[in-house]
């Protein structure tokens, strides 16, 4: 008997170094996943991923129950070529790269949530001003190399996709609990199952607060978070029928204290989870909701076609301290002030900036000098995101003798927009409190709308022969962009308009071989892409990517070696407000030719003796990138000369992950060191973050079939290195933080 692709039994997912308890723990959600896995995933499980065309990384549900992260940061580390540029401490708006794209808000890698696009506005603003909440997700994915070509728009790095929780193939139910310092706390909770007549539904919620792990000088607000998450899934499935549908319908509500502004390195070294005074009122808070509706068609097992509509919609007010104005207009209206960045590079520096002592703005700093009225600036940055469009997906497996094709295609029609609608605040420091002083016009600090509509589609052919693997691949993107910008406030009057269009065919290429039972060559080429700006005449960011390795698998023993190689045609660097540069938002610059290479190491297998199983894994990442030319300083990328490393590529980083456990109980430690970077051109001694070593331990206890317990401390040795300079000066890691939880499962 056939259920449809939203039930049914589920393709054995690898251990790939997890523990028994871990799987365990997961059994009930393993055995709950239905195939739809295989319609919102990329590639299934890890065993599909081993055999690959390129390098593939799926983190599955047993991986992620060893340490129950809720942080997308700790949970990436596990994957070699994938880098971090820490801001917040709890990857709220993580700074992801892959490959040496640019980190910045993630906009330079392809973010899907169960294969659709979940960026904000992908195309027209990519900034992840939104992510998904990982301590929901079901299981993690990153396509690298020539298999990125079916996940654009953006190809250079690869995809990061987050499979959410599936509903189960029958009645079932979830709950995890968590508490810990600074006043933490995190619920995700589930039920759901699908009935005998095919219809299913899936009800999840997944809240959690904290009260932050820095302290704001002269006051008594918390730096931390409060977020909601809820998900309701409703399927109809009948087994025997080739035909699916599933609704998804998401919303997330989040409110957090987070700020831009970080630490002169003297303030940083005396207390490095200090934040200024002057950083008191920052707070963003965001709405998103997510609607997907899927159809499946599977009238045979060797032909499928699935076609889903979806729509995002995200709103935010991040309300934040932007610098102070030198010029004595004291206007909010004027755009003349100095932001915080340079502020605090002077005060690194030594010296003054305006009218003001390196002395005199540490006192400022410090909240022991008062400023002039109307000197600070603050910034509602209220802006509204959509994106929305139609994409259609065709699968065929054709068996010619001794030749088998597995064809794959889709195509995809997408819209997405930013509508920015800002002011500014003025306020002064007295008597180290901020005194407010006078409101500026609505839409003065921001009065424009974003726009895109692209075209996409691809089509790839994976051609078996023996023991050998060819999948041949192309993409087509056609991208429409514009900016429109305003006067005045509720009328808005037209201003300008600037438009930019793009058309790009993105060819690939891979071949494996399988040399030995346990012993697999790779190789691969293709085009990388990302997509560019609205500003005229701006050329997209394009590169040459390669990559060869293998993979070894034996028993429970997994070994991978890929060394790449990107060469860009022109490096492009797009300024935001979390840039952290004076630069105007949205504009682009160019870096021009650019070489990023590196080698990737994942090793991990489970030794058992005396009935205790220690599990080890290895996961190491080598990367040199570096500018091929000299560039004036575009006030981005600031003076590059020739051989200078590209901004916030660590030379090399590494996971180490050891355990010893049995059925009932297991015990983990972490270990991760990321190298120090260079976070600009020039690389001076106030341009480098530090080399760190984070080590996090769990413990987990199953008390019985339905109940399991679980500690873990994060940052165990309580570092506090410099983990990033932007966007405005040094900022931390979490420092060491205990959190303890329970599991239920029924």
């Amino acid at each position: 008997m056939k259920r449809n692709s939203f039930s049914g039994p589920r393709k054995t997912i690898g251990k790939y170094s997890t523990l028994a308890f871990a799987i365990q723990l997961a059994g009930q959600v393993s055995a709950q996943s239905p195939a739809s896995i295989e319609e919102v995933s990329i590639v299934g499980n890890a065993e599909e991923a081993s055999r690959s065309a390129g390098a593939v990384h799926f983190i599955s549900p047993e991986q992620l129950a060893v340490f129950s992260y809720s942080d997308i940061q700790r949970i990436l580390r596990e994957v070699p070529g994938v880098y971090v540029q820490i801001e917040d401490g709890f990857g709220l708006r993580p700074n992801l790269s892959i490959r040496g794209v640019a980190s910045e808000r993630s906009s330079r890698i392809t973010l899907l949530e169960d294969n659709v696009l979940i960026a904000p506005a992908p195309y027209a603003a990519p900034a992840a001003y939104y992510f998904p909440t990982s301590g929901r997700m079901h299981a993690v994915e990153v396509v690298k190399g020539p298999s990125a070509i079916t996940q654009g728009p953006y190809t250079t790095g690869g995809a990061l996709n987050m499979v959410s929780t599936p509903i189960p193939a029958s009645k079932a139910g979830y709950v995890l609990a968590e508490t810990g310092q600074n006043s933490s706390n995190r619920l995700h909770a589930w039920y759901g199952g699908f009935s005998d007549n095919g219809f299913g539904a899936l009800l999840e919620t997944h809240l959690w607060e904290s009260d932050g792990f820095q302290t704001i000088d002269r006051s008594n607000r918390d730096t931390g978070l409060s977020l909601q998450d809820y998900t309701l899934k409703l399927a109809y499935a009948p087994i025997d029928s080739a035909h699916s549908i599933e609704l998804k319908l998401q919303a997330t509500n989040q409110d957090s204290n987070q700020s831009y502004l970080g630490l002169a390195d003297a303030d940083f070294s005396a207390s490095p989870y200090r934040r200024y005074g002057l950083s008191e009122l920052d707070n963003i808070q965001t709405e998103h909701t997510q609607a997907i509706l899927r159809y499946g068609f599977n009238p045979s097992e060797n032909t499928g076609f699935t076609a889903v509509i979806y729509r995002n919609d995200h709103a935010r007010n991040w309300f934040k301290t932007e610098g102070m104005d030198f010029d004595g207009s004291n206007s909010v209206a004027e755009l003349s002030r100095t932001s915080w960045s340079s502020i605090i590079d002077s005060i690194n520096n030594g010296v003054g900036r305006g009218a003001y002592s390196a002395a005199q703005l540490m006192a400022i700093m410090d909240g022991s000098m008062d400023t002039p009225f109307g000197s600070i600036a603050s910034r509602a940055n209220n802006r509204d995101y959509y994106s929305k469009g139609v994409q259609l997906g065709f699968q065929w497996q054709l068996n010619q003798g001794a030749v088998t094709h597995e064809l794959s295609s889709g195509l995809r029609y997408h819209e997405d927009a930013e509508d920015r609608f800002q002011h500014d605040t003025s306020w002064q420091q007295l008597d180290g409190r901020l005194v407010f002083n006078a409101i500026g016009e609505a839409g003065g600090a921001g009065n424009q709308i974003q726009q895109a509509e692209a075209f996409s589609a691809f089509l790839q052919d994976t051609i078996s022969i023996g023991n050998w693997q060819f999948t041949p691949g192309i993409r087509y993107e056609d991208i429409d962009q514009q900016r429109v910008r305003f006067n005045g406030a509720e009328a808005r009057n037209f201003r300008d308009k600037r438009t930019n269009t793009e058309k790009v065919w993105l060819p690939g290429f891979g071949v494996t071989v399988q040399v030995a039972d346990s012993l697999r060559l790779i190789a691969g080429v293709h085009k990388g892409f990302s997509a560019p700006s609205n500003q005229p005449g701006q050329k997209a960011e394009q590169s040459y990517n390669y990559e060869t390795g293998f993979r070894f698998a034996s028993g429970n023993t997994r070994l991978e070696l890929i060394g790449f190689y990107s060469n860009y045609e022109n490096l492009v660097g797009v300024c935001t407000a979390s840039s952290g540069v004076d630069c105007v938002v949205g504009d682009t610059f160019n870096g021009d030719a650019a070489t990023v290479k590196g080698t990737e190491l994942q090793a991990a297998t489970t030794l058992e003796t005396a009935g205790l199983q220690f599990p080890l894994s290895f996961t190491w990442t080598w990367t040199d990138g570096q500018f091929d030319s000299d560039i004036a300083d575009t006030g981005f990328f600031g003076d590059v000369s020739k051989g200078d490393p590209i901004p916030y590529l660590p030379g090399h980083q590494w996971r180490l992950s050891a355990g010893i456990g049995q059925e009932s109980w297991d015990l983990n430690l972490s270990l991760n060191f990321i190298d120090e970077v260079c976070v600009s051109g020039g690389c001076n001694a106030f341009e480098r973050t530090d080399a760190t070593l984070i080590t996090d331990l769990s413990a987990n206890y199953r008390f019985s079939p339905v109940i399991s317990f679980y500690g873990r401390v994060e940052n165990l040795a309580d570092t506090a290195e410099i983990m990033g300079r932007q966007p405005y000066g040094a900022r931390p890691n979490r420092g060491r933080t205990a959190l303890a939880g329970v599991r239920m499962q029924f």
